[in-house]
């Protein structure tokens, strides 16, 4: 593609902004923060299975997504490092769409409980956290994932024009 690098800018501009209204949205429902999360924004990272945009896009999205909540430094970094790894974990696994989901909820389930515990001092321990956000993670980045993945298989080729062979093959 002619404008490949354009595309590729324009498209995790896009998933950044789409991960920060969402974001936004379940932090006015009370999901997006504490010790139980439930992003609806986390289904995104599903989105590096399709182009590789989505790593920065995602991170940015994240980072931002942080501090207009109003997440605390540590919160921020390491979150943000988080939805990084998990984003990154996600096209290395692209090329098996079940798979996909697993790198974000393992990086975020084994990051943000200690965030949690040692950053903002909630009450709880660390493997009480792990457990929940491990649960908001698999309803966000396993179902809600699998199903916008399997939705967007269908466009793909027209949503995501260098998405390459594999998303029709797996």
């Amino acid at each position: 593609m002619k404008n490949s690098k354009t595309l590729f800018i324009a498209q995790a501009a896009l998933i950044a902004a789409l991960y920060v209204v969402l974001t936004l949205l379940a932090n006015s429902l009370g999901l997006a923060n504490y010790a139980i999360q439930l992003r609806f924004s986390e289904a995104l990272t599903i989105l590096p299975f399709f182009t590789p945009a989505a790593i920065p896009g995602l991170f940015l999205g994240c980072l931002i997504s942080n501090l207009l909540t109003g997440a605390i430094i540590w919160d921020t970094v390491f979150g943000s490092l988080a939805t990084l790894l998990g984003a990154f974990g996600t096209y290395l696994l692209r090329r098996c769409k079940w798979l996909a989901p697993l790198p974000p909820i393992v990086a975020n389930t084994l990051i943000i409980p200690f965030v949690l515990y040692f950053a903002y001092h909630f009450p709880g321990s660390v493997p009480f956290f792990m457990l929940t956000v491990g649960l908001g993670e698999i309803l966000s980045c396993g179902v809600l994932g699998i199903l916008l993945l399997l939705v967007l298989q269908r466009y793909a080729k027209n949503i995501f024009p260098d998405t390459g062979n594999y998303c029709k093959q797996h």
